[in-house]
């Protein structure tokens, strides 16, 4: 079954290669959506659509991050899918 998650990540996630991680672990999973940062430097905000079970493992992901981030903790949010995201991007 098809879900959507919609995450905020907290913590030193900007400027530590954070949005490129998740695209890569996203794309990986074959799961949809996007990926940008938050307002005020501190955070993360995720939106991917696909199977639950990949995207349990993307939250898993989330809370590990890239090396050099530091993750405070995640926010996740679960639903059906809703927006039938034909790729997963980086948007700015």
């Amino acid at each position: 079954m098809h879900k959507h998650l919609h995450a905020i990540v907290r913590g030193q996630v900007q400027m530590v290669g954070f949005r490129y991680f998740v695209a890569e672990q996203a794309q990986a999973l074959l799961l949809t959506g996007w990926v940008r940062n938050g307002d005020g430097g501190a955070t993360v905000e995720v939106v991917a659509e696909g199977e639950e079970a990949r995207l349990r493992e993307l939250e898993t992901a989330l809370r590990r991050g890239p090396s050099h981030a530091r993750v405070d903790g995640v926010d996740a949010d679960w639903s059906d899918a809703l927006e039938g995201f034909t790729d997963f991007q980086v948007r700015f």
